[in-house]
């Protein structure tokens, strides 16, 4: 069966945890059934009827939402459901565990797929067993579009694109800030956290998958300038003050590097990028940072130990589909802001993107984001030169994700940033670009 003459436009699988919940309610909101064939899907028949009830009570235009019933371990199962719709949209985690079987059925039925995974190891095992196929069978799976890793992937899109018109070629660093946050982790997400530390303890390809930066870019191109993601504190590249380590790192980074690998380097090879969390100038922001990066040293320390992260999912962890209400989920907001920095003909340039919401990040903004990339998939609103294969954001949906959060209340924004007297310290910083032939004229000046 073609993928336009399916039954359903878009199934969204694991509707009954709190983060399905979420879509389910967002997609019922905003689209009507004219606009979109949605189906809930599950293995609990009762929970599923539960939240049909919750999302058309809620939704005017909707009297009822088809449900469709599978296990996560059954292939057979995944891909008659596969079969049956144009995308499907997971939030079933820990990936690790649950997510390969979809994956595989997705691929073979030629159904688009997107998920929240976090999990480098797994998305790298993605990319190595099925991006071949993928792209033969014209399917596009594209992992990370929540929290983890949309702000960071697109926002260093549009920074780039942005360069790239305004001043004729990309930015050659970009720092990505996770700059104002208030929200929850959800209980999926921290199990996906535990998992990816369980699997790093077992597996030496998981192992290597978060020792190398550039563990998602194509096997070939597994190497670059980057040396990894910032673990001690340090005082920012790109603008003043001291920053932290950023716990999203591992996973933004690397998404970011598959992007311009993918895009057949429109970035550049030399291409380098970090996230990290400012904390401020002066001896406060030093002394903020030190505390940043020494809770996380001790988080990580202990969830790469079998019997501390076992206590700490049974006793600090919310269970998978357990988290906040409707409610309290509109209640956090983040920001996260991405600088890059270039030089043209005439100077240096530096470009500012933003992107951000009054929500929750891990629930009601991750929603959302999923939510529109699906929609993306399911209308054709992309921006890609890929009909097929394991996908980021930025190479998979593009630019046009940017409007489509714009109109679902997040803040997408990007913009040329004027020039200050702090552009010598970093032109100093940067003796290669003389090498480069590039800005000589500025650099001799400076």
């Amino acid at each position: 069966m073609s993928s336009a003459n399916r039954q359903y436009d878009l199934v969204v699988w694991g509707a009954t945890g709190v983060a399905g919940r979420l879509v389910a309610d967002y997609l019922t909101e905003q689209y009507t059934p004219e606009e979109l064939s949605v189906c809930l899907g599950g293995r609990n028949e009762e929970r599923l009827r539960a939240v049909e009830a919750d999302a058309v009570d809620e939704a005017d235009s909707w009297d009822d939402i088809p449900l469709i019933l599978g296990d996560a371990t059954d292939p057979e199962r995944l891909r008659a459901i596969a079969s049956q719709t144009r995308v499907i949209c997971s939030t079933v985690g820990p990936y690790t565990e649950y997510g390969t079987p979809l994956v595989e059925a997705c691929i073979e039925a030629g159904t688009d797929y997107c998920d929240l995974t976090g999990e480098v190891n797994w998305v790298r095992e993605m990319i190595d067993r099925f991006h071949e196929r993928a792209t033969n069978r014209g399917a596009r799976i594209i992992h990370s579009c929540g929290f983890d890793s949309i702000p960071a992937d697109l926002g260093t899109l549009l920074v780039q694109s942005h360069a790239i018109r305004e001043f004729g070629g990309p930015c050659d660093v970009v720092q990505i800030y996770l700059e104002d946050g208030n929200g929850s982790f959800s209980g999926g997400t921290l199990a996906s956290a535990a998992a990816l530390f369980e699997a790093a303890s077992t597996d030496p390809r998981a192992r290597e998958a978060l020792s190398n930066p550039y563990s998602l870019a194509p096997v070939e191109e597994r190497h670059g300038p980057d040396s990894g993601a910032q673990r001690r504190p340090q005082r920012a590249s790109l603008r003043s003050g001291w920053t932290a380590p950023s716990p999203m790192a591992v996973v933004n980074e690397r998404v970011v590097r598959r992007s311009n690998a993918l895009l057949n380097y429109p970035w550049g090879r030399d291409f380098r990028c970090t996230e990290v969390i400012p904390t401020g100038d002066g001896p406060g922001g030093a002394a903020a940072a030190g505390a940043v990066a020494a809770g996380l040293g001790a988080v990580f320390a202990g969830l790469a130990r079998a019997p501390v992260r076992s206590a700490m999912q049974r006793y600090l962890f919310p269970d998978p589909g357990e988290g906040p209400s409707k409610a309290e989920t509109k209640e956090g907001h983040f920001t996260v802001r991405v600088l890059g920095r270039g030089m043209a003909a005439n100077g240096p340039f530096t470009v500012e993107s933003q992107i951000g919401a009054d929500l929750d990040p891990g629930y009601g903004a991750t929603s959302r984001m999923l939510s529109e990339s699906a929609m993306a998939l399911v209308t054709g609103d992309t921006d890609s030169p890929f009909s097929g294969g394991v996908l980021t954001p930025a190479s998979g949906i593009g630019g046009p994700l940017a409007s489509r959060l714009r109109d679902a209340g997040l803040t997408a924004e990007v913009s040329t940033v004027p020039e200050s007297d702090d552009l010598a310290w970093f032109v100093r910083r940067r003796p290669e670009w003389p090498e480069r032939g590039v800005g000589t004229q500025f650099l001799l000046a400076v």
